[in-house]
């Protein structure tokens, strides 16, 4: 099943972890003396959506004071500022879909690409990233996992089984694309070492 399917057929539970999720992965590292986790009050919320829009302003304010102000930072802030209060799958799917979009540009930006670099991140959303550089590919396969796993886990008793994994899944792209970035700034070139899935 393509991202664009299961963005798709998802539920609120598996629309709002996997769009946090995205955003998480795109953060820069926090100022110093800031939150280092500034999303970690949607996260908690994800399974039950009680707290959601207390929780978004939350977010909000950690980024306003705590995250860098780079393009990227701008463009997270932005997205969280547009995230829906009313936590129900109709406007979670568009807001999700716009993170997904949001998430694959980023690593598109910081990617050497396998193949001519020229596809839209809709594109490898519809039909894979078998022809996207080693970033793309591999951001691309853990929004699926991501969303795979949500959807596996969705109203049983190990629900939160699920919303684990999608963090745990979100912290490890997150440590990557941090030293991909790192690495580039430190003018050493590209993701070579790092391991992208």
């Amino acid at each position: 099943m393509s991202l664009l399917e299961l963005i798709a057929r998802a539920d609120e539970r598996g629309l709002a972890a996997s769009a946090v999720a995205c955003l998480d992965r795109c953060l820069p590292p926090a100022e110093d003396g800031c939150d280092p986790e500034p999303l970690r009050p949607l996260w908690a919320d994800c399974e039950s959506g009680e707290e959601w829009a207390a929780r978004l302003d939350a977010a909000h304010a950690a980024l306003e004071t705590g995250a860098g102000r780079d393009a990227t930072a701008d463009r997270v802030r932005a997205l969280l500022a547009a995230a829906p209060r009313d936590f129900a799958a109709g406007p979670l799917r568009a807001w999700a879909d716009a993170c997904s979009l949001l998430a694959l540009d980023v690593h598109r930006e910081w990617d050497f690409p396998a193949g001519d670099g020229t596809r839209t991140a809709a594109a490898c959303r519809a039909d894979g990233a078998a022809n996207d550089g080693p970033l793309v590919t591999g951001e691309l396969r853990r929004q699926t996992a991501i969303l795979e796993g949500l959807a596996g886990t969705a109203g049983t008793p190990g629900g939160a089984t699920g919303l684990r994994r999608a963090l745990d899944l979100s912290t490890e792209g997150r440590r990557v694309l941090r030293a991909v970035v790192s690495r580039r700034a430190r003018g050493c070139g590209g993701p070579g070492g790092v391991t992208l899935t």
